[in-house]
């Protein structure tokens, strides 16, 4: 069925148990995964009459990529315990979803698992939903756990 599993993380509580499922469905199918972060690049905040300088920019950047390397990397080692072979991905997109697309594509994946947040309401139209964007443009099956 399949054979190479894109894992999307953000490291929240439901990406873990989303993580945790598609392991063990690569497991029973004798399949790899790839755990991914997307890391958004900054270009300028603006923040109260402040502008965060280069400097500033650069150091949130390196404590997102040092983030995403953590929550991959704790994939990994649950794939490892599980005797699931795992690669680690972590990668600047312009958004969430077209990294998540971009990495499944370049990875050579045949499924994405995913979890949802389950947003509702205003919190949805506000923060948007990165799970929607995915099955509204993957060109692969979808797999959203909840």
């Amino acid at each position: 069925m399949f054979k190479h599993i894109l894992i999307p993380t953000d490291g929240s509580p439901v990406a873990n148990k989303a993580a945790k499922a598609a392991i063990a469905l690569a497991g029973r199918l004798g399949a790899k995964v790839t755990a991914y972060c997307a890391l958004v690049e900054l270009q300028t905040i603006y923040v109260y009459g402040y502008v965060f300088d280069q400097k500033e920019i650069d150091s949130s950047a390196e404590r997102a990529r040092a983030a995403g390397q953590k929550h991959v990397d704790a994939i990994g080692r649950m794939a490892k315990a599980a005797g699931v072979p795992c690669a680690a991905v972590v990668a600047k997109a312009l958004t969430p979803y077209e990294g998540i697309i971009a990495a499944a594509k370049k990875r050579k994946c045949d499924v994405i698992f995913m979890a949802s947040h389950g947003r509702r309401g205003i919190s949805r139209l506000i923060m948007g939903s990165v799970t929607q964007k995915v099955l509204s443009h993957a060109s692969i099956p979808v797999v959203v756990y909840r």
